[in-house]
Parts: structure tokens; C-alpha cells; sequence
């Protein structure tokens, strides 16, 4: 258990990528599986034996605090410190070295969905006497990112940017493991980015920097498809979480939702707080805000429906978001990634990309 290792969460992005969903929130504090996505990171902070967790803000800041307060219902010792301007990934982490005191510090980037073991993590780091550890995941197609390529003991070798030939699978994973000591070191008070500036620095310098690599579930929060996709991963177990409010399985329904007997729901369903899901309605694999509203043989696959907003009769919304209290009028067709914005009113078949209707 790490009792002695202390979390910093970098939540401070304005997370433009999900819009309209990150108008009104923060993108670590929309919904998915029924909580905040950050109580999911947080919850496997937690089951780690972790404590401490500085959160770095900036947008819209206090709807962290306001949801989380000190952190003693989820057995943490929360603390909040808000950037004045943006910082960066390494300037956000020195932002908040005044309020650390341990050794070594778990460092996470706020918008990743990640069931590697924190503790194997921090073994590799103590064991190679690391000055910074780097989580690495292999995937299928690296190219869309930075590759992180390690020798046979583990020690990183270089940082390469995006590239259409990588000579490694092995990407940065968004955790991190810091000597508090480097921490202090990163300039203060300017931008500074780690993968940029402050690895490469290191590498420089003659610094050990090492890799921890596995092939753990990751997803990086960064679109609306990955929200979908991320957060019915949760519902149906794929991904690990201690703050699901609710079995797995093929579904979950919050408080008061309500599905008519006929309609579908299944592919790891979110039915949020009050939502209502009509006759003959077919939903999969969405996420419904609280007090949307489905209406009788409508059609929801892998998108988003924002709070109190409606989707009428005989609608289909497909790979797209709907933005809070939107109204999509009946038989309208919404797929291929596009956004409503909060309040808008399409009316019936107003929007089409079939010519049946």
C-alpha cells in the first residue's frame, strides 16, 4: 500500500475537444457511469493505499471543490490549488510542489481512464531508484502519438513526437512517478511541458528516467466517442472502478430513471438520475444524462444526451452528442459525430440523412 506516497491530478484543461458538454463542466467532472469521471481516478488513488491528492485547477475550479469538499467521504485528504494562467503539464505540477511532502509523488494527467496497478508503478520506480517513472501502454497503432521508446533494463531512451514511422508501440500513458526533488526543480511560474521540455532535460542531464510498461486498459478521455465508449466500459466492467454506484453489467440506472418494459437498453447504458426511456425506444451503449428524455421508439447508439434534454419520437442520434435541454425533434437523424449545442430546438424531421421520411 503506498501510505507514503502522495497524487497530484492535473484537471485544469478546458477540455474544448467535448463541446457542448464542457460549456457547463469541467471535462473531469462530466458523468460517466453514473459519477464525475474524476470519482473514478480517484476511487483507484484510493485502493492503492494513497491519501493525499493535490488537484491542479483552472476551468470553472470550484465545481471540484463543491462536488468533493475535503475528500474525507471518499477516504482522501483533498487539496485544490488553481492556476492563474495556464501552466502546462510540468509548469501545473510545480504549481503545486508547496503542498507535497512526500518522497515520491503519483502524478496523473486528469483525463485518463486507466486500470494499471499504481503499486507496480511505484515498485518500478523504487526498485530502478528512478528520478521520474513514466506508465507506459503499448497500442495497436501508435503513430497518433508520442512514442517512448526503453532499453532491456527499462530506462527511457528518448522522447519522440508523433510520427508516421514510430520504432515503438510503447506511449505515454499519462501517469507519472517524481522525485518531489524534480518536482522543485521545474521552472516556476512559466508554461513548461514534461514530454517537451522537462524528460528531455532530464535525459540530458544523466537522469534515470524509467518505464513501466503493461498493457493495463487505458483510454484517453479526449472526444465525445471516447467518453461513450469509456464510461460503458465501466458499466459493464471492462474498465476498473471503485465508485461505480451500481452493479456492472448491461446497463446501469440511477435514481428514479425510468424504461418502459418494450424499450432496449443495453452495451453498458448510463440512465441517469430521473431519465426517462420510452416504448419501443432501442439505447445502446449511450450515456443519458440526468433527466433526459427518450421518447417512444427512438433509436440512441454511442452518444451522449445532456441533461433534461429530449429526444422525440422515432429519432435516431448515432456517435453524436446532444447538448443540455436540446430538444431533437421526432424523426429527425443525427449521426457521424455531430454536436447540438444547450437549448437548441430541432424540429421534426428537421435534420436528415436518410431519404425515408
Amino acid at each position: 500500500m503506498l501510505h507514503d506516497v502522495e497524487a497530484v491530478v492535473l484537471v485544469g484543461g478546458r477540455g474544448t475537444r467535448l463541446r457542448p458538454l464542457t460549456l457547463s463542466a469541467p471535462k473531469p467532472m462530466l458523468p460517466m457511469a453514473g459519477v464525475p469521471f474524476l470519482a473514478h481516478l480517484l476511487s483507484r488513488i484510493r485502493a492503492a493505499g494513497v491519501r493525499h491528492v493535490v488537484l491542479g485547477t483552472s476551468y470553472l475550479a470550484e465545481t471540484f471543490s463543491d462536488h468533493f469538499g475535503d475528500g474525507e467521504a471518499l477516504g482522501l485528504d483533498i487539496s485544490y490549488v488553481v492556476e492563474d494562467r495556464p501552466l502546462g503539464t510540468g509548469g501545473g505540477i510545480r504549481n503545486v510542489a508547496k503542498y507535497l511532502s512526500s518522497e515520491n509523488v503519483l502524478v496523473f494527467n486528469g483525463d485518463v481512464l486507466c486500470g494499471t496497478d499504481l503499486g507496480a508503478v511505484v515498485d518500478t520506480h523504487r526498485r530502478t531508484e528512478a528520478d521520474v517513472t513514466l506508465h507506459l501502454v503499448r497500442v495497436r497503432d501508435p503513430r497518433a502519438y508520442g512514442c517512448v521508446p526503453t532499453d532491456a533494463d527499462g530506462q527511457v531512451l528518448e522522447f519522440l513526437e508523433k510520427t508516421a514511422d514510430p520504432p515503438t508501440d510503447q506511449i505515454n500513458a499519462g501517469c507519472y512517478v517524481f522525485r518531489r526533488s524534480v518536482i522543485e526543480s521545474i521552472p516556476q511560474g512559466r508554461p513548461v511541458s514534461v514530454e517537451r521540455e522537462t524528460f528531455p532535460g532530464l535525459l540530458a542531464a544523466g537522469a534515470r528516467v524509467s518505464g513501466h510498461v503493461d498493457n493495463a486498459y487505458w483510454r484517453d478521455m479526449g472526444t465525445p466517442a471516447d467518453l461513450v465508449h469509456g464510461s460503458a466500459d465501466l458499466v459493464r466492467g471492462i474498465a476498473p472502478s471503485d465508485a461505480l454506484p451500481g452493479p456492472t453489467g448491461e446497463s446501469l440506472l440511477l435514481d428514479g430513471a425510468k424504461v418502459a418494459d418494450s424499450a432496449l437498453v443495453f452495451g453498458g447504458t448510463t440512465v441517469g438520475r430521473g431519465a426517462r426511456i420510452g416504448g419501443g425506444a432501442r439505447v445502446e451503449g449511450a450515456t443519458l444524462f440526468d433527466g433526459a428524455v427518450v421518447g417512444e421508439g427512438a433509436v440512441i447508439e454511442h452518444a451522449v444526451i445532456g441533461a433534461g434534454a429530449r429526444v422525440d419520437e422515432g429519432a435516431v442520434v448515432s456517435e453524436s452528442v446532444v447538448g443540455d435541454r436540446a430538444v431533437v425533434g421526432e424523426y429527425c437523424e443525427l449521426r457521424g459525430g455531430m454536436r447540438i449545442w444547450p437549448d437548441v430546438v430541432l424540429p421534426p424531421r428537421g435534420v436528415r440523412f436518410s431519404p425515408d421520411v
